[in-house]
């Protein structure tokens, strides 16, 4: 199980007075997006080394699964889905991308030694 580090919250967006306040929090919640996106990546690594064929990396069906859970959740969470689709899209774009490396890089022969 992940445990996130975050720093203290110290602000809501209700409570938020100042720029410094709202800048504060947003860099808190970067920080633990790339904690949760480091997270995610691990498993297209994982993705990789499990997928036995090249061409089941790019799976159209699944792409518009997870893009139709996030849109679902957006409304409990206050989320825009203007906002939410497009970062999910991207997001899932650029780990196929990264997946098609793992795969390629766990797939390449040795080589020979000398």
């Amino acid at each position: 199980m992940t445990t996130y580090k975050s720093d203290p919250r110290q602000h809501t967006a209700a409570t938020a007075e100042t720029m410094t306040d709202v800048r504060y929090e947003v860099d808190r919640i970067d920080r633990l997006l790339v904690e949760i996106l480091a997270e995610r990546q691990s498993f297209m690594d994982a993705a990789a080394r499990i997928k036995g064929d090249r061409n089941v990396v790019h799976d159209r069906a699944r792409i518009e699964d997870v893009v139709a859970k996030v849109k679902a959740a957006c409304e409990a969470a206050g989320l825009s889905p203007a906002i939410a689709e497009p970062v999910w899209r991207t997001l899932i774009d650029r780990c196929i991308a990264y997946e098609f490396e793992s795969y390629d890089a766990l797939s390449a022969p040795f080589p020979a030694s000398s």
